[in-house]
């Protein structure tokens, strides 16, 4: 289950008392395919309901085909899809609380395997064609996979000797070692030596950190959502943090208001300006020794916007709208300075992107 879940479990419990008598019905097979460069968006769905689904955007001929794994796999994705990445002409879409990553075709969608043993997935990082990393939710653990053989081969404890137990999120690699921020009620970035597979030690940072990236200097970039009211951890402003992975000490912290939170870091494709955000997006330079004054899209309308990503070849940038966390979600694509591009609906609760070439979150 998503981080972002907290702030909208009452809407989907809501939800879910409201459908529960639905009949999905049997789904019929169909054979689409994609067709030049695209986009994944990975639509979560309600917890609990199994109605995740995998949306596919032709980026040239701004073509969206929605529901693409259960149409041509005569199967739906599951419960609670978080996340997905391609590699060497695969596609792993990441459920989280079906515990289960799938493996698909990129260009026609069809399932080609499955990696199960998983208790709740959230992201996987390649080491290389035989090596992965999978971050999880509730498990003690890193499962380390086998990606062509798509079978875990080990797991990783990331425990602590006072016996806490920090979930584990998104994943950066900084020479041997990957770097991973545990969000749910914690304040860690753990750090995992990829020879050894071990923990190798880990930075204090603010409260649940949400996202990780690193950017074209080797800094890491983490940002907090600082927790929430009446929170067993308590709660603290948000903020964004630049961390020097060869010292492991934070060089610059740019707190927010007490309330406000960040969420969905990103980079741009040549890794010299970040975007997140922080009720409004926010872009700023990885240089920049102060917040910026203006963000780089203002909401003001109040949009629940859940998902972000920045193409990596032409920095136009991607931002998901969940709407009331019931119907169908808005993707809105943008230009590098902010002009509106295009608009269109996918599945419930859009969260994730990930570019058929090339790397996006």
């Amino acid at each position: 289950m998503s981080g972002k879940w907290l702030n909208v479990l009452a809407v989907v419990v809501w939800a879910t008392i409201l459908t529960a008598c639905m009949d999905y019905g049997p789904i019929e097979r169909e054979s689409i395919s994609s067709s030049g460069r695209g986009l994944f968006i990975v639509c979560e769905g309600n917890f609990m309901y199994g109605n995740a689904s995998l949306s596919y955007y032709d980026i040239d001929s701004m073509k969206v085909q929605n529901t693409v794994f259960a149409r041509v796999n005569g199967k739906r994705l599951g419960d609670v899809a978080q996340s997905m990445a391609v590699r060497d002409g695969r596609g792993y879409i990441v459920v989280n609380n079906s515990g289960v990553i799938y493996v698909i075709d990129p260009e026609t969608f069809e399932w080609i395997g499955e990696i199960k043993g998983l208790l709740s997935p959230r992201y996987i990082h390649f080491l290389d064609d035989r090596k992965a990393y999978v971050t999880d939710l509730y498990s003690p653990y890193i499962s380390v996979i086998d990606p062509l053989e798509m079978r875990i081969t080990k797991r990783i404890p990331v425990g602590f000797a006072d016996k806490t137990q920090p979930s584990t999120e998104q994943m950066v690699q900084w020479d041997k070692y990957v770097f991973t921020n545990c969000w749910s009620y914690d304040d860690k970035i753990l750090i995992i030596d990829t020879e050894r597979d071990t923990l190798d030690g880990y930075i204090e940072v603010g409260m649940q950190p949400t996202s990780i990236v690193i950017d074209c200097n080797e800094k890491i970039w983490v940002v907090t959502d600082g927790g929430y009211e009446n929170s067993p951890m308590g709660q603290e402003p948000g903020a964004l943090y630049r961390i020097d992975p060869a010292t492991r000490r934070i060089e610059q912290t740019f707190p927010f208001a007490f309330g406000e939170s960040g969420s969905e870091l990103c980079t741009n494709g040549r890794r010299d300006t970040i975007f997140f955000i922080q009720k409004h997006v926010w872009s700023m330079n990885v240089n920049a020794t102060e917040f910026p004054q203006q963000p780089f899209l203002e909401n003001d309308t109040k949009n629940y916007w859940y998902g972000l990503a920045v193409d990596p070849k032409t920095s136009e940038v991607y931002l998901a709208d969940a709407i009331d966390y019931t119907q169908s979600g808005v993707i809105y694509r943008y230009s590098p300075k902010g002009v509106l591009l295009d608009r269109f609906e996918v599945g419930i609760i859009p969260g994730a992107f990930c570019f058929t070439e090339g790397d996006g979150h």
